[in-house]
């Protein structure tokens, strides 16, 4: 398992952040999420021969906001 920071704009709320979370939590290989939106900050520990950075910021993007 490997950890990953990615900085997420656009969340407002609690709901954005749920959104992200399950968004996240979606994409196969993901072990967890940890979302904080009033720092623009996701953690993800997920499984590197699953799902690539490239998976988790598209699943982040899917939800109309920007990741990196």
């Amino acid at each position: 398992m490997e950890k990953i920071s990615l900085k997420v704009v656009g969340m407002t709320c609690g709901h954005c952040e749920e959104a992200v979370k399950n968004a996240l939590m979606s994409v196969d290989g993901v072990a967890s999420v940890s979302v904080a939106f009033h720092e623009e900050q996701v953690e993800v520990e997920y499984d590197p021969e699953k799902a690539t950075k490239k998976n988790l910021i598209n699943a982040v993007e899917d939800q109309g906001y920007g990741a990196a």
